[in-house]
């Protein structure tokens, strides 16, 4: 069972948090994740789009917008990571940080974008850009 203090969870919670606080205004201090996450936001935003067709991104709520970029950046390039870590993270943070339906919605997202990211549920292997 995963600690709520446990440092991979936390860092995923910062890294959230400038994300989210990003889409408000442009943050001049934030982990370097976030930066990555950005060089490849048409990709990730491309998967997030392909997975929730009915919601255009500039509809998606911020919060849940901020889980599935980070979630599907993950599910992209941290391949040593295991998928079900990616996504029961992502939607406890959803579950955290958003509202009724938050979590239910990146869950079933993110069960999509397994296809888009060429990830399986027990990928294993590790490669980083």
């Amino acid at each position: 069972m995963k600690s709520a203090l446990d440092p991979r969870h936390l860092k995923r919670i910062l890294v959230f948090k400038s994300l989210f606080a990003g889409s408000f205004t442009d943050q001049p201090e934030h982990p370097s994740r976030v930066d990555k996450i950005n060089a490849n936001l048409p990709q990730i935003d491309d998967i997030i789009q392909k997975c929730a067709p009915e919601w255009p991104i500039s509809q998606i709520n911020r919060v849940d917008l901020a889980v599935l970029r980070q979630a599907v950046y993950e599910l992209l390039y941290k391949t040593q990571t295991p998928t079900k870590v990616i996504i029961d993270e992502a939607v406890e943070i959803a579950k955290r940080y958003g509202g009724k339906t938050s979590s239910s919605f990146v869950n079933g997202a993110l069960a999509a974008a397994i296809n888009y990211t060429g990830r399986e549920e027990t990928t294993n292997e590790s490669t980083q850009p």
